[in-house]
């Protein structure tokens, strides 16, 4: 199942690239509806920060890694490392690793692939057409890159499948990055319970839930020899202040998440009855975005944009992913452009 490919010759690209879409498109950015992300649209509202986060430097015994074990049900002794967003922790963990074969879903978030090929590390991709619920093609691999949900897919895969994967790459001397961006708070898809375990690594980020995006705000679940090397790679500071202010008190913000949650399943389903009723069949995706596979994604993804809404186009396999409308006005808009593209 896996197989060797090439390093991309630029980094990859990702949604929400908005000024690029206003020029090409020749709509001005305020007039578009972007929907290309895959983020909560209705983030957790940030109050007033005290001026003296801004003022001083941040310390890391805030409390903020204990903060993050609780909310993510990490065990007691397991090791936390707050970071500047999960994409921080991507593209340095490849540089603390020997040069090794690393397995990276696909389709999945390409960032992955591209930071450990850069890093030096022979990349093998895993389709998941065939489904990757077994493990022949484990063995062929020192370490596996996991995105769970994945992105932009959807795929959830039993936690017991993951931590048997673990465990066979870990008796090795390997292991299992599992990327959780987009797993939702209190998941059972998490393996957040099973931290500290040998040769797992679990990422975490504040961005696709609470709508914080541009807070730059994460986590790093593992070893605590590997969390040392990685924060030293990191180096002072790593976390501004005002980003770890943030998370701490949108992670002790339990009655939002509880509303959010229950609003994000209703979201995500009205969305997916929204895009079969139009004619374009079933989707699969999270609580956050739709994904959809048809040979129309190219002149569907072009039709939309001349009406101003943005989405995700993805080329291998043919797809869209859609994010959420954050309100009746857009879900509506969303609505008529869908019917007037096909």
């Amino acid at each position: 199942m896996a197989m060797s490919c090439d390093a991309p010759a630029s980094p990859p690209g990702h949604g929400g690239r908005l000024n690029a879409a206003a020029r090409h498109w020749g709509i001005p950015r305020e007039q578009w509806l972007d929907l290309s992300t895959g983020i909560n649209p209705v983030a957790w509202p940030v109050p007033q920060l005290p001026e003296t986060i801004w003022q001083r430097l941040p310390e890391e015994d805030d409390g903020l890694a204990e903060s993050i074990r609780l909310w993510c049900g990490a065990p007691a002794d397991a090791c936390c490392l707050p970071v500047a967003g999960s994409q921080a922790a991507i593209q340095a963990l490849p540089q603390l690793l020997p040069r090794c074969r690393v397995g990276i879903p696909v389709p999945g978030y390409r960032e992955h692939g591209y930071w450990w090929r850069k890093s030096g590390h022979q990349v093998a991709p895993i389709p998941l057409e065939g489904g990757a619920t077994g493990d022949d093609w484990l063995d062929a691999l020192d370490w596996l890159v996991w995105i769970h949900p994945n992105n932009p897919t959807g795929l959830t895969l039993p936690v017991q499948q993951l931590e048997l994967w673990r465990r066979k790459l870990a008796a090795r001397g390997g292991g299992l990055v599992v990327d959780e961006a987009f797993v939702a708070p209190g998941s059972k898809a998490s393996l957040a319970a099973m931290a500290g375990r040998p040769g797992l690594i679990i990422l975490r980020s504040l961005g696709k839930f609470f709508g914080l995006a541009g807070v730059r705000a994460g986590a790093v679940l593992g070893p605590e020899a590997l969390l040392m090397s990685l924060s030293e790679r990191l180096g002072p500071w790593a976390m501004s202040g005002p980003a770890r202010h943030v998370m701490a008190r949108a992670l002790a913000d339990t009655d939002w998440q509880t509303e959010t949650l229950e609003r994000l399943v209703r979201d995500s389903e009205r969305l997916r009855r929204l895009l079969a009723d139009t004619g374009l069949g079933e989707s699969s995706g999270t609580i956050l975005f739709r994904y959809l596979v048809t040979p129309d994604a190219g002149a569907i993804h072009q039709a939309l944009a001349r009406q101003g809404v943005l989405v995700r186009l993805f080329k291998s396999p043919s797809a869209l992913r859609f994010g959420l409308p954050g309100s009746e006005t857009e879900w509506q808009r969303l609505a008529l452009a869908l019917g007037k593209c096909h």
